[in-house]
C-alpha cells in the first residue's frame, strides 16, 4: 500500500441494498488492508468545513493567556485547550509541537449526566468574548453535529461489512462520546529532528475519526510492512481511520494503523473528530465476532477510555 484509498459515500444511503452493501465491502476491505481511507459525497458542504478551519485560526489567534484560561487541565473531562508541548502520544519519543483545543457533547446545565458529573460529561470550555458573541460556540457545534451523523453513516456501512444487523451501533451511539478537536502545528524552522515532531507515532483510542486538513502536509500512515505513507489532503474528502477501540470489537478483524504528524515546513492547522460510543457500551468481541474465540474481555467504554487518556495527560490521576 503507498496510497489511501478513496470511498464514495454517495450510495449508502441508497434505498438498494446491493448499493449499500457494496459501499460497504469497500469499507471494510479499507479497514482490514489499510486501516485509513478517504471519504468522498460525504453530506457536510464545502462551506461548513471552510468556517471551522477560520474559528479554528481566530481560537489560536487569541494571547496564550486567553488560551491558558480554558486549560484542559481545569477539566476531568477531556475538554479544553492544549499548550505547546503538553501532549506526549508517542510518550517514549517526547512531546509533541502542536496545541489543540477539545470539545466535547453540549449538555444542559441541568443534564442529568452533567449534574452528577459523570465522567466525560462535564460542560465544555467556551471563550467569553463579548466581540464574539455565541458565534464562535454556533459554528463549533454546526460542525460538530454534521460530523455526528456522517460517524453514524459510517457505522452502518462497517455493520454491513461485519455481517451484523445494520443498525447494530445505532444504540451505542445514541449518546456518544464524540470529541471534535481543533489542532495547530506551528512551522518547524527544522528546530524539530523528530519524524513524529507534530505528533507522535501512535494509535487513536476510539473507533472511527474523520480528519479535516488544510493541505500543508504533514501526516504520515504506517502501511502493513511498517512503511510510512503520506497522507495529502484530497479535495472534499475527510481522512478517516479506525481506532483500537474498534480493532477491540471487531476481534482484530479491522486493524488500527500507526500514524504520525511530521513538523510541517509552513504552519498547519486539522481539525479532527472522533466518533467514540456511549460510555455505558459494553465492547464485547463476541457481539460483533460470535463464531470467533474472543481476543479481548468485555469492557465498559468509559473505563477504557480513562486508561487511555491517562496515559497521554501526565496531569490526569487515576481518578478521573
Amino acid at each position: 500500500m503507498d496510497a489511501l484509498p478513496i470511498i464514495s459515500l454517495a450510495k449508502l444511503n441508497s434505498d438498494d441494498p446491493a448499493e449499500r452493501k457494496a459501499v460497504a465491502d469497500e469499507l471494510g476491505r479499507a479497514c482490514r488492508k489499510v486501516g485509513f481511507f478517504y471519504v468522498t459525497d460525504h453530506g457536510i458542504a464545502p462551506e461548513t468545513v471552510e468556517l471551522v478551519f477560520s474559528e479554528a485560526r481566530r481560537f489560536f489567534a487569541q494571547p496564550l493567556e486567553a488560551k491558558e484560561a480554558l486549560s484542559i487541565k481545569r477539566s476531568k473531562h477531556n475538554r479544553g485547550y492544549v499548550a505547546m508541548a503538553d501532549e506526549q502520544l508517542n510518550p517514549a519519543a517526547g512531546a509533541d509541537m502542536k496545541e489543540a483545543f477539545n470539545i466535547g457533547v453540549e449538555l444542559a446545565p441541568d443534564h442529568p449526566d452533567l449534574v452528577a458529573d459523570k465522567p466525560f460529561r462535564g460542560p465544555n470550555f467556551w471563550p467569553e468574548l463579548p466581540e464574539w458573541g455565541d458565534e464562535w460556540r454556533e459554528h463549533m457545534l454546526t460542525y460538530f453535529h454534521a460530523c455526528e451523523e456522517l460517524g453514524r453513516l459510517i457505522h452502518r456501512g462497517l455493520s454491513l461489512d461485519l455481517g451484523v444487523d445494520e443498525h447494530f451501533f445505532d444504540r451505542h451511539l445514541a449518546r456518544p462520546l464524540a470529541t471534535l478537536r481543533m489542532l495547530r502545528y506551528p512551522a518547524s524552522d527544522d528546530a524539530v529532528t523528530r519524524d513524529d515532531g507534530g505528533a507522535g507515532a501512535h494509535t487513536d483510542y476510539g473507533n472511527i475519526t474523520i480528519l479535516a486538513t488544510d493541505g500543508v502536509a504533514g501526516l504520515e500512515v504506517a502501511n502493513r510492512e511498517g512503511q510510512w505513507v503520506q497522507a495529502p489532503s484530497v479535495d472534499g474528502a475527510f481522512v478517516c481511520n479506525i481506532g483500537d477501540c474498534l480493532m477491540r470489537w471487531s476481534n482484530d478483524t479491522y486493524v488500527s494503523t500507526p500514524h504520525r504528524v511530521r513538523p510541517p515546513q509552513s504552519e498547519r492547522y486539522s481539525v479532527a473528530f472522533f466518533m467514540e460510543v456511549d460510555p455505558e457500551s459494553i465492547v464485547d468481541p463476541r457481539q460483533l465476532r460470535p463464531d470467533e474465540a474472543p481476543k479481548y474481555a468485555p469492557v465498559r467504554f468509559v473505563d477504557y477510555l480513562t486508561e487511555r487518556l491517562n496515559a497521554t495527560y501526565g496531569y490526569r490521576s487515576d481518578d478521573n
